[in-house]
């Protein structure tokens, strides 16, 4: 899978994902480290990639959107050093990775995990 990782994440987190078989990019790197995220939707929706966040406003955004892309992963996790966020991460990859293909808001804490499909139409 490909993700493109918010400037909230550590960049450490890429090589562990790498290493799992997954195509990662920081906003960081590719010159979008002040960019709104509008605009990093629309980056990632254009070259498939799911974003990987702390920040609640991309659930958001995708939910009111009416869109079925990108994927979002919102990690909510208290302890965020990349191991933590990794192990938590491989826990849950089997029950989120159909979702992730197919679009899907998913919200990860540590005790639960929440998938919501796109779109969302209410």
């Amino acid at each position: 899978m490909k993700f493109l990782l918010n400037m909230n994440i550590r960049r450490e987190v890429i090589s562990p994902l790498q290493e799992r078989g997954h195509v990662c990019r920081h906003v960081g790197d590719i010159g979008m480290s002040r960019a709104r995220d509008t605009q990093i939707i629309v980056e990632a929706k254009r070259t498939g990639e799911a974003i990987l966040t702390h920040d609640l406003d991309y659930g958001h955004l995708l939910a009111f959107s009416g869109e079925s892309a990108p994927s979002v992963i919102i990690l909510r996790l208290r302890n965020l050093q990349t191991d933590e966020i990794i192990s938590r991460f491989d826990s849950v990859w089997n029950e989120i990775e159909t979702s992730l293909r197919n679009g899907a808001i998913v919200s990860i804490s540590d005790k639960s995990l929440r998938i919501r499909v796109l779109p969302i139409v209410e």
